[in-house]
């Protein structure tokens, strides 16, 4: 077998994010998220070997680690090898190799880095192990139980499926599961429109979310609405991007980031609001907090003759503007 090479791209929730956690879309009779694929990917290679050996490395991390075989791999107590160590348990491979992993995102960059790795892995393990899955929800299902026991809390799916397959991700959240449509995203206003700019401060969309899941639960009104909100802006993005309506979204946008602070308001940052500001003086139509936001990245929806000035005022206030565009189904 000779060595097996995966890469997945990262995403940029465009509406409905945190509604893809169960059981918050039950509490408002089903939701809808929007996300697309974006060319910053994750990588994950696999190098079969003649023995029992396993060496597991991470890019990111600046680990490199050897073990004889898989029982002592899986018995290393360094906290750092957890995300290896569970898709190893997961999938016992009976055979050595190497395992390489890297990542283009920033770290806390709201962009699903984690959870596009983690398809990365799940993708070349598959491969590796002769286990195909039969459809995409399978594996996204797998995903999402790996991810949530190594973070020790609820997570979404919505990360997971722009990762698996590429394009413009609609997703319908209800009793029967999740259903997805994905539409290319090429020569679209979505291509035209799209600037990525990093704030340099990570988020923690993991404890963003559990303080929404804990409201919810105790079924906090404030909370309540501010999901039913979001969950009209999904479905109205749908319908825009669908019709081909596509100048409401930077008013759709604005709705979105006022209904997510109003849902919990370390949404926003002291960052992601100099950054608005600083946009929209520019001539940019709106921003959209990337996923728990907090932090991490934002999508300045610009017009394409503002958007050297927009660059320029961004990274003159001190943030990054990411090299990153939109990527077709896979």
């Amino acid at each position: 077998m000779q060595k097996i090479v995966v890469k997945s791209p990262t995403r940029v929730d465009l509406a409905g994010g945190t509604l893809d956690l169960w059981p918050l879309y039950l509490f408002i009779n089903g939701a809808s998220t929007v996300n697309v694929a974006i060319d910053i990917y994750t990588t994950a290679e696999i190098t079969p070997h003649a023995d029992s050996t396993i060496v597991l490395e991470s890019a990111d991390l600046k680990i490199k680690k050897t073990y004889k075989n898989l029982i002592e791999a899986l018995s290393d107590a360094d906290p750092k090898m957890i995300l290896l160590q569970t898709q190893l348990r997961y999938w016992m491979p009976q055979k050595g190799f190497t395992l390489r992993t890297s990542s283009d995102s920033p770290v806390g960059g709201g962009l699903g880095g984690s959870s596009s790795l983690t398809i990365s892995l799940m993708k070349a393990f598959s491969q590796f192990c002769g286990r195909p899955f039969p459809h995409v929800h399978k594996m996204v299902h797998i995903a999402h139980n790996i991810e949530a026991e190594i973070l020790n809390t609820p997570t979404g799916t919505q990360d997971y499926y722009p990762a698996a397959s590429g394009g413009l991700n609609i997703l319908r959240y209800g009793y029967e599961g999740i259903e997805q449509d994905v539409l290319p995203v090429s020569k679209t206003p979505l291509a035209e429109k799209f600037m990525l700019v990093y704030t340099g401060k990570a988020h923690h969309s993991g404890l963003n979310n559990f303080e929404v899941m804990k409201d919810s639960v105790a079924k906090d009104p404030t909370t309540l609405q501010a999901l039913r909100d979001l969950k009209v802006i999904a479905i109205e993005t749908e319908h825009a991007i669908r019709s081909g309506n596509w100048s409401e979204l930077g008013t759709l946008f604005k709705r979105e980031f006022e209904a997510r602070v109003r849902l919990a308001p370390e949404f926003s940052s002291p960052e992601i609001e100099k950054l608005a500001e600083v946009s929209l003086q520019n001539g940019a139509e709106a921003v959209k907090i990337c996923g728990a936001g907090g932090g991490g990245c934002v999508l300045v929806w610009c017009p394409p003759s503002k958007r050297e000035g927009v660059a320029n005022a961004c990274q003159k206030a001190g943030f990054q503007v990411m090299d990153a565009k939109p990527v077709d189904p896979l």
